[in-house]
């Protein structure tokens, strides 16, 4: 496992696939506004940008097209290193509904995510049911599946982002999948989903620390926190020699409980970095810390 060294990735999550601008007004969707948005974290001292497609009606998509433009603009506005979602959401272009009538997250159309030309894409070896206003999705990533994901990320020169919401998720396909592949592997830690996601768990001290304990070797770590835990948590990570994520995806709202814009929340993180005597890495230094110095030109 690496540290940081003192220097922390900041990644921004300013959309993600469930919020609507009926549940913050802050919450960028589009192309053009979520370039805009990401442009401000990157002054903030975020460095990578986690990004999820709505369709021009707000709802989930992993429409390759659609990423494909909002990742130019983004690039067109600054260097920040683009991340883009391989989970989609739980509406829209990503929920398919099976003969029996129940849910399940289109698989095609999260392979889709894989070709909007992004620098690292979310690869979720991880099978749950999903809570949501549709009721119950199954997100069903089979080991076979996530092998797929894997095989494809590789062929694109893409670089895996895995996510765990459990130890199981570290020990399993993650442990399986990284062994013998070049590393350093990107690992982001999700805790605060429980509500959300089966088999997710959520933030407590001793949990975030045995989760560290199972990451596969040469890894860098980043946590991602949702709901008010996230500051005490996010502390606790940057202690333990982790990255972080913050953004309205993850927690939407200030200390205060008012609703936040993206980088008032980039701001807070980056503060408690400096405070504990570390600095925001820029992007090209988070490049060299994630192995993506000889990342493929777009």
């Amino acid at each position: 496992m690496s540290s940081h060294d003192g220097k922390v990735i900041v990644t921004v999550a300013p959309t993600g696939g469930f919020l609507t601008k009926t549940d913050t007004p802050h919450i960028p969707t589009q192309p053009e506004e979520i370039a805009a948005d990401v442009e401000r974290c990157h002054g903030a001292g975020a460095s990578v940008a986690a990004l999820h497609a709505r369709r021009s009606d707000d709802q989930a998509t992993c429409d390759s097209a659609i990423y494909r433009t909002m990742n130019t603009l983004v690039r067109e506005r600054c260097d920040i290193i683009v991340n883009n979602s391989t989970g989609g959401g739980v509406n829209g272009d990503m929920v398919r509904v099976r003969d029996d009538g129940s849910r399940v997250v289109d698989w095609d159309a999260r392979l889709q995510g894989l070709y909007g030309g992004a620098d690292t894409c979310t690869l979720d070896a991880i099978t749950a049911y999903v809570r949501s206003p549709l009721g119950e999705v199954l997100m069903d990533t089979s080991p076979s599946r996530s092998a797929e994901l894997h095989s494809a990320m590789r062929d694109l020169g893409i670089k895996p982002e895995w996510e765990a919401f459990s130890s199981t998720h570290l020990v399993q396909e993650i442990r399986e999948l990284t062994t013998g592949e070049p590393g350093p592997h990107l690992v982001n830690l999700v805790l605060g989903l429980d509500k959300t996601f089966q088999n997710a768990l959520p933030y407590s001290p001793t949990i975030l620390q045995d989760m560290v304990t199972h990451l596969p070797d040469n890894s860098v770590f980043s946590v991602s926190i949702s709901g008010s835990d996230q500051l005490r948590g996010l502390t606790h990570a940057l202690l333990l020699g982790g990255h972080v994520r913050v953004g309205i995806e993850d927690y939407a709202f200030l200390e205060t409980g008012e609703p936040a814009e993206n980088v008032r929340l980039v701001e807070n993180i980056v503060h408690i970095i400096e405070r504990l005597g570390m600095q925001p890495a820029t992007p090209d230094e988070a490049r060299a810390i994630l192995g993506l110095e000889n990342s493929h030109e777009h």
